[in-house]
């Protein structure tokens, strides 16, 4: 899939971030037909704080780089999905669970809408990449996976098929209990995250909504991580993140993906 169209956008014609109004709105119900259903489970939540500029020459046309108190964040989200398949119909047996890694930023459009914005998802279905591929533009890729649950123990593997680059490896102590991040947080920030963007080939832009209950997070102990995921993007994450969450599971609710006309 070639590359979208990189927004060039001077720091002084950024339009305004979303408001808290707006970012508590994504929590309700979008409008429309649910497609899909699925469970993600035993989330991990890695960030690091990288150069918003640079961030901003990744992006296509129409989004715009989301800040907390002025920093940008990458993120590398390994977990857990179980029960995925079509609204209606049940979740298959070898189908329906797989594993996911993702690499993000977060978004907004020039209407203050915020959002999520893939850079990366390896999984190990190859339906699930065939169809993210052609229905939802994500730049989904197959992997090879593993992860071990032992307790609360868990050990989390991905190496991208194809790839020279080292796999990709996590371990971390899994909770039972955990609260919803309270609003105006760094956590809020993070995690509450209803909508993604894509592009397609030809730099349209696209948004989807997903509706679950807000994550429940708890910070894990003793978690090991790895950046390799985020590797070609050329950003430097040696040091430690500087966020790192974990999530009790979530039922979510998948709604179509819709063109969307920059404001």
């Amino acid at each position: 899939m070639d590359s979208p169209p990189l927004a060039a956008v001077s720091p002084c014609a950024l339009p305004a971030p979303p408001t808290l109004a707006q970012r508590l709105g994504c929590r309700d119900c979008p409008p429309g037909f649910v497609v899909g259903r699925q469970r993600w489970n035993d989330l991990l939540f890695a960030h690091w704080t990288v150069d918003a500029g640079a961030l901003q020459r990744t992006l296509p046309a129409g989004l715009f780089v989301d800040t907390f108190e002025g920093s940008a964040y990458l993120g590398i989200v390994p977990f857990f999905m179980e029960r995925v398949r079509p609204a209606g119909l049940p979740p298959v047996p070898f189908i329906s669970w797989f594993l996911e890694l993702n690499v993000r930023t977060y978004v907004h459009d020039a209407s203050g809408n915020p959002g999520v914005w893939f850079y990366s998802l390896d999984c190990n279905q190859p339906m699930a990449v065939a169809v993210a591929r052609r229905f939802f533009h994500l730049p989904y890729f197959r992997a090879r996976m593993s992860a071990v649950r032992s307790g609360d123990s868990i050990r989390y593997r991905c190496l991208r098929e194809g790839s020279a680059a080292p796999a990709s490896e996590f371990a971390w102590e899994r909770e039972h209990e955990g609260s919803p991040a309270e609003p105006g947080t760094l956590e809020f920030f993070l995690l509450e995250r209803y909508a993604l963007f894509a592009a397609d080939d030809r730099g349209h832009l696209f948004r989807g909504r997903v509706h679950h209950a807000p994550y429940r997070f708890y910070r894990p102990g003793a978690a090991a991580v790895s950046a390799e995921a985020a590797r070609p993007l050329g950003f430097d994450l040696s040091a430690r993140p500087v966020s790192l969450l974990g999530a009790l599971p979530v039922d979510v609710s998948i709604f179509p993906l819709r063109a969307h006309a920059p404001s």
